[in-house]
């Protein structure tokens, strides 16, 4: 479901499935929150491989951002077309920092 790398103190979490919906939203809850608790506070969530997300999933990825705090921080790299209007639509983009490629998203949280 998800594969992590790291860059600098970023790090970078693909989300390896087509859909994030209700589910695989709690697993992904589940996961995401496990990163966290074990230190992970700038993150960049890669939605290369996503089709599809549901408001579950969006409000699992809302939720990521809140369990961060405000010293965390979370960016989307990576959506594709219809993710994208998803953001939109829901505004989402306005609290997301929105990148083409996870090097972009990295580079946005370390600058």
């Amino acid at each position: 479901m998800l594969s992590t790398e790291t860059t600098g103190d970023v790090l970078v979490v693909r989300l390896t499935e087509k859909r994030l919906d209700a589910g695989k939203a709690p697993l992904f809850k589940e996961r995401i929150g496990s990163l966290i608790e074990d230190g992970a506070s700038r993150l960049v969530l890669d939605l290369r491989d996503v089709e599809f997300i549901d408001s579950s999933g969006l409000g699992v990825i809302v939720s990521c951002l809140k369990r961060l705090g405000p010293a965390g921080n979370l960016a989307i790299a990576g959506a594709s077309s219809p993710v994208k209007r998803l953001f939109t639509l829901t505004r989402m983009d306005r609290v997301f920092s929105m990148h083409d490629t996870p090097e972009a998203a990295v580079a946005s949280l370390t600058s």
